[in-house]
């Protein structure tokens, strides 16, 4: 039942951090804890809507586990949302959003989920604003590298 959300206003245009987000492939190029990513499908959903499926391999010290997600693509709004489909999570969502700001563009951020294992929710809990916030400026810090 952890939930984290955070709005910053990076110095990128509104585009630059959908793509990012939005390319789920290289995640673990640059996430703390993202071992693996695989593309199950992907595949437009109506007009301006485009629906991928996604695994992703966490690992985070002795727990390593696979889950996956549904990540809808809103391109024309510039938002990205995430529900859980299958793996070690009792429930799973997140979303983001990106809007043009004074300076680069806003960017807004919103997960909450639960572990099924108590034990890995316990580990969890400890230090889950820490890793969110952890997870964050690691978009920040991709964002850096990319587009400088």
């Amino acid at each position: 039942m952890p939930t984290h959300s955070e709005t910053r206003v990076l110095p990128y245009t509104a585009q630059q951090m959908y793509d990012l987000v939005a390319d789920v492939r290289r995640y673990p190029e640059f996430l703390p804890w993202c071992a693996a990513a695989r593309i199950r499908s992907q595949e437009p959903a109506g007009p301006g809507v485009e629906v991928m499926e996604a695994d992703l391999v966490i690992s985070f010290k002795v727990f390593r586990e696979r889950f996956g997600s549904r990540v809808t693509l809103y391109p024309d709004e510039m938002k990205i949302d995430t529900e859980y489909l299958d793996g070690p999570f009792r429930y799973m969502k997140s979303n983001w959003a990106f809007a043009e700001a004074e300076g680069g563009c806003e960017v807004r951020f919103f997960v909450d989920f639960e572990f099924k294992n108590a034990i890995l929710q316990g580990i969890i809990g400890v230090v889950f604003n820490e890793a969110m916030q952890r997870i964050v400026r690691a978009f920040e810090q991709r964002a850096a590298k990319l587009y400088g």
